[in-house]
């Protein structure tokens, strides 16, 4: 009896795919109220059933008491404590009182309590089963249809579902033992199963058909931002990039639309239009009106209403429209806007045009200005970079003039860097006389010492040397300080010339260069040009060497 009762157990488990404590809870508690109705309403009854012998076992529950009024629900003390030696006046203890026979109907009603218990097992097992499916698609079999209410029943293999005419596509008509595929709405329990409500015009449907077809939306590269569906005729999708590089709407509509074109199927042929979804409320409401071309989105936001004025070409009114106003409404459902169209003619009639060419005209400036500031500040930036640089950079360069100059004599600076202006120079005679005295005397010095060194018998002896030395050179003094500057400008630019002609000039200016030389004059503190004249008594090779800057 009780091996079979074990096999019996492990069958039900097996065939309704329970678990098979579910199955001994059942028959414990089938038990417990055979008992209660065969041998009375004890109060705490358990029963046990051992898993392994399938050995059944019943206990009560008595209270330790010092004197016995009720033996079905009491025990003295002295027998409590040969159960429970810590037992206690006022504790319980659980004593065994199982029937050594049950008889025909404590059996009966353990089976009718048993086979009840497994169904309600059953039914708990297939409701958590679909309520975790609420929102994917399932597939069954139509089992039936109603004619009268329009609501199909479909087979779920462990259940059945219920389509209603409004969850159903209005242009498809649906036959017993055909396939179908519906979304799974919601589940409900009921006394003879779980009550599953299937449907086909749902937009979720298309979201996960989008989600089954498009790797990028399962995969999360690709999000839907909104769905607005009308079923069987049209829907809008707008799906948004959530990865750089993305093109959201090409991967909804696969190569030569393949994609797109397995959800049309699906769906009886109900038009798809994907379009990209932006942060932006007015170019989101020009996108959802696609394929219609919108000229401009005017918004006007209220804390009751929001309402958007989309201006659209003549030739695209009707298109933006749609058929019934169809295209319109799903762009409003889209977008959460109530959406307003009108034609540009009509928009310049209400000077409509001219609010969107300022609005238009606002947000340029406030944009330009924003640019300017930014604008303002890179050149802030660059400008206080541009000025350490130079400081550095002047200061680094008159470093280094400063080492090079050091050891050069006040004369040298003023030929070397050019800073004293040449201005007119004196033109007494005197002093041109004490000038050239000044410059002539070494270089008559150095050609005397010359000559004699060389040992030449016509050379001058040292009289002849003191008194050659004592002979001023004459000058003759122009303002020409100016014109050397020019002259040594010019023979800069000079320099890039090619041909025999530029050659030539390069000759002469270097000529007559030779014939100038410069003299700082102390008093004036300013610096002439003295044309120099060569002397008949010696060569003007004598005093190259003194004066060739």
């Amino acid at each position: 009896m009780n091996s079979e009762l074990i096999r019996a157990i492990n069958q039900i488990a097996a065939e309704k795919e329970l678990s098979k404590q579910v199955i001994l809870d059942a028959v414990e508690a089938a038990l417990i109220s055979a008992y209660r109705r065969n041998f009375g309403t004890a109060a705490n009854v358990t029963a046990r059933i051992d898993p392994e012998t399938g050995e059944i076992s019943i206990y009560a529950q008595k209270e330790v008491v010092e004197e016995v009024k009720d033996p079905r629900t009491q025990i003295s003390l002295e027998e409590a404590r040969k159960i429970d030696p810590n037992a206690q006046i006022g504790s319980r203890v659980a004593i065994e009182s199982t029937p050594k026979n049950f008889g025909r109907i404590a059996a009966q009603t353990a089976k009718q309590v048993i086979l009840q218990r497994i169904k309600e097992a059953e039914r708990e097992t297939v409701y958590q089963y679909f309520e975790e499916r609420v929102g994917e698609i399932v597939q069954g079999k139509v089992q039936s249809v109603d004619y009268s209410t329009g609501t199909v029943t479909v087979n779920l293999d462990r259940a059945e579902g219920t389509m209603t005419k409004e969850d159903q596509i209005p242009s498809e008509r649906y036959r017993p033992g055909h396939t179908v595929r519906a979304l799974l709405v919601e589940v409900h329990r009921g006394n003879r199963g779980p009550i599953i409500r299937l449907s086909r015009s749902h937009r979720n449907l298309l979201r996960r058909l989008l989600e089954k077809e498009v790797p990028e939306i399962f995969q999360g590269s690709v999000e839907i931002k909104a769905i607005a569906r009308e079923p069987g005729q049209r829907s809008k999708v707008a799906v948004a990039p959530m990865q750089p590089g993305v093109d959201p709407v090409g991967s909804c509509v696969g190569m030569r639309g393949m994609r797109i074109q397995a959800i049309v199927n699906e769906l009886n042929g109900e038009k798809i239009d994907i379009v990209e979804w932006s942060p932006d409320t007015a170019t989101f409401i020009a996108n959802a009106l696609s394929p219609a071309k919108v000229t401009d989105v005017i918004l006007e936001e209220t804390p009751d209403n929001r309402t958007a004025i989309v201006i659209v070409p003549d030739n695209q009114l009707s298109l933006a429209i749609g058929k019934e106003g169809q295209n319109a409404r799903l762009a409003a459902k889209l977008t959460g806007w109530r959406i307003d169209i009108k034609s540009e003619s009509e928009a310049a009639e209400e000077g409509l045009d001219q609010i969107a060419a300022e609005r238009r005209r606002m947000a340029e400036t406030i944009q330009a200005s924003g640019e300017k500031d930014l604008l303002a500040v890179a050149e802030e930036i660059l400008r206080r970079t541009s000025k350490e640089d130079t400081s550095r950079t002047f200061d680094e360069a008159l470093e280094a003039a400063m080492a090079q100059t050091a050891g050069l004599a006040p004369f040298d600076l003023e030929l070397e860097g050019l800073t004293t202006d040449i201005s007119e120079a004196p033109t007494t005679r005197d002093e041109a006389h004490e000038a050239e005295s000044e410059t002539a005397a070494p270089a008559s010095e150095q050609g005397v010492t010359g000559a004699v060194e060389e040992g030449d018998p016509a050379g001058t002896t040292d009289e002849e040397g003191q008194e050659a030395a004592a002979t001023p050179i004459t000058g003759e003094l122009e303002i020409e300080g100016i014109d050397a500057i020019l002259d040594d400008f010019e023979e800069d630019l000079d320099e890039e010339d090619e041909g025999e002609e530029g050659g030539r000039k390069r000759k002469k200016r270097k000529k007559k260069g030779k014939k100038r030389r410069l003299l700082y004059d102390e008093e004036t503190g300013q610096t002439i040009a003295l044309r120099r004249h060569k002397r008949p008594s010696q060569s003007w090779e004598d005093y190259d060497e003194d004066y060739d800057f």
